[in-house]
């Protein structure tokens, strides 16, 4: 099959690789028919070193079931099915808490299944692990579909766990998909307010359509203050930090209104950040984490089939996988906020 493998920092190739083939009776095998680069996946493509024989790439596919081992039970051939970001069992006591990212069986996708930029992934624990589309991804949903494979879920959990409620003004550091899909789940769980930081006009203007009801522009200390007067000087209930970055966390530990939370859905770049006397002081709640978005794709799953929401909006750009690297550039150089792969 031809799948994408990336080589070291900027260096993506779509390869020959080895086909997939159900190894276990819990297996599926899944043709890809759309997948996506993640903001995540610009991490390695910046600082990657040098891997000989590459690594296979993407975490995030939509397709169709094409083989299933002899113990699976809920899935066919031919099933339309959704691929959260990492595989789980669903009966270990993780998964049954609903943090299967913790899975004590459970893993990503890479050399042993198929990345999902890729033609072809197998699946393991595939019961627990794809989400059946009842009569198929209509091509018109693929996008909002795919945003459930991580994105979505991602802002989602953000938003979840930093218990954003009706009534609560909320500020959401960043205009990545990842904050964008987090100001559309603060307005699905009520926030009366929500302030988006970001500076990048086109994201933003899509992120007010999502339910965004001002943008702060500036950073820093500016930032601060600014988010500062529009809430009399207290602060907000809720900050979803989405970018990553010390500078951004310290951001949102200057936003936030004593007993309030903090919840970061950006992979951390960085290892030490302040936690101490000033956020003791405050009441200040850390949270947010690896989003265990298995969890949330039944809930979310019907708000799209029925066009309550369209987070596939957040994609605007696809490449065909011969052009993927196209699309980690375009991504990288923020030529694109998400880019669409189609096999």
């Amino acid at each position: 099959m031809r799948a994408a493998y990336m080589f070291g920092a900027g260096d993506v190739r779509v390869v020959d690789a080895p086909d997939p083939s159900i190894q276990l009776p819990t297996d599926a095998l899944v043709r890809v028919t759309a997948a996506c680069v993640c903001g995540s996946d610009l991490h390695p493509y910046r600082k990657m070193k040098p891997l000989p024989d590459g690594r296979p790439m993407g975490h995030e596919f939509v397709g169709v079931v094409e083989a299933v081992g002899d113990d699976v039970a809920s899935l066919r051939p031919g099933h339309h099915v959704i691929a959260p970001f990492v595989w789980s069992d669903g009966t270990c006591d993780f998964c049954q808490e609903g943090l299967q990212t913790s899975c004590r069986h459970g893993g990503g996708w890479d050399a042993a299944t198929g990345g999902g930029q890729g033609e072809l992934v197998r699946v393991p624990f595939a019961d627990a692990t794809l989400v059946h589309v009842p009569g198929g991804i209509d091509e018109s949903l693929t996008p909002s579909m795919l945003t459930l494979s991580d994105v979505y879920g991602t802002g989602y959990h953000a938003a979840y766990t930093a218990r954003v409620g009706k009534g609560q003004t909320v500020a959401v550091v960043g205009d990545g998909a990842v904050g964008l899909m987090a100001v559309l789940s603060a307005a699905q769980l009520g926030a009366e307010r929500i302030i988006l930081m970001g500076r990048h006009a086109v994201r933003t203007d899509l992120g007010v359509a999502f339910g965004a009801t001002e943008v702060v522009a500036e950073r820093g200390e500016e930032g601060i203050e600014r988010v500062k007067e529009l809430t009399g000087g207290d602060g907000v209930h809720a900050v979803l930090e989405a970018v990553g970055y010390l500078d951004a966390y310290e951001q949102a530990l200057g936003i936030v209104r004593p007993g309030g939370v903090i919840s970061r859905v950006g992979v951390p770049q960085y290892s030490d950040g302040p936690i101490g006397r000033g956020q003791f002081t405050r009441n200040i709640t850390i949270t947010g984490g690896i989003a265990p978005v298995r969890a949330y794709i039944d809930e979310l799953l019907p708000w799209v089939l029925d066009g309550t929401v369209d987070p596939g909006r957040v994609f605007d750009a696809e490449v065909a996988l011969e052009d993927i690297a196209d699309g980690y550039r375009r991504m990288d150089s923020r030529e694109a906020l998400k880019v669409l792969v189609r096999p």
